[in-house]
């Protein structure tokens, strides 16, 4: 069951446009399991080499942190991914959170 979630997971995350990001929060609750941010996290660790490809560099915490940093193939290509998509950051966060935040359930209509 826990490989099905990934790929839930991963199929919401292929969905967030270029230059946008959400939340571990806000694509589990999109799932129906509000409670499962961690386990979003989790997949997203795992998400580099899985096909087709998951742009993993556009979930963050729900206050706009790259936590998921250490995951990448340095720690600053997470930051580097998401300024080429014209995505400012500072100091690790998003500037214009909300600005940029896509909320899978209402873009989607679930």
């Amino acid at each position: 069951m826990q490989k099905d979630f990934y790929q839930l997971v991963y199929s919401v995350v292929r969905l967030i446009p270029e230059g946008r990001v959400t939340s571990y929060g806000a694509i589990a609750a999109c799932l129906g399991a509000k409670s499962a941010s961690r386990l979003v996290g989790y997949a997203m660790n795992g998400a580099h080499g899985v096909e087709p490809p998951v742009p993993a560099q556009r979930v963050v915490n729900r206050k706009g942190l790259l936590t998921g940093k250490h995951h990448f193939s340095s720690p600053t290509r997470m930051q580097e991914l998401l300024e080429k998509e014209g995505i400012r950051i500072e100091k690790d966060q998003v500037m214009d959170f909300q600005k940029h935040f896509w909320d899978p359930c209402k873009e989607l209509e679930l």
